[in-house]
């Protein structure tokens, strides 16, 4: 079994087909929506696919380190990017197909006017549970941009 993280963006990943904001819905439609995604975690957690997800509001603050004896360094209350993380969902899956084929089953969730969203979905694989230096560098290397 492997773990996948499937983020879900309020925006920076491609346009979903139903693409009405989430404050631009009804009550009846978030909680369809909301339904949706419940009853699809419990559906994975009886097959023993389901690790843990949660839904995240838009607002968050970037923090890094400030320096021996000096505060946090903040840049906030806002994240300033152009990709919003929702919210996510782990999942412990026999392989990558599986993965993709519950995102894809998550993306129809409903939207506005109660049609399926459509909506894109990030697949990220969790790195191996004991990754040696090696391996992090060759991955880095496999997948860091060529240089020209």
């Amino acid at each position: 079994m492997a773990k996948y993280l499937l983020l879900k963006h309020y925006r920076g990943a491609p346009a979903p087909v139903n693409d009405v904001p989430m404050d631009q819905w009804t009550p009846e439609e978030i909680s369809a929506h909301v339904r949706y995604m419940n009853d699809f975690a419990a559906r994975l957690e009886k097959s023993g696919e389901f690790v843990d997800s949660q839904a995240l509001t838009p607002e968050g603050s970037w923090v890094r380190y400030g320096g021996e004896g000096r505060p946090p360094v903040t840049d906030g209350p806002f994240a300033e990017t152009k990709d919003l993380i929702a919210g996510w969902m782990i999942i412990d899956v026999d392989s990558h197909e599986r993965a993709v084929e519950l995102a894809a089953e998550l993306s129809a969730a409903p939207g506005a006017g109660g049609r399926p969203i459509h909506e894109w979905l990030e697949v990220r694989p969790f790195m191996n549970p004991h990754p040696n230096v090696t391996d992090f560098a060759e991955h880095c290397t496999s997948t860091a941009p060529a240089q020209e």
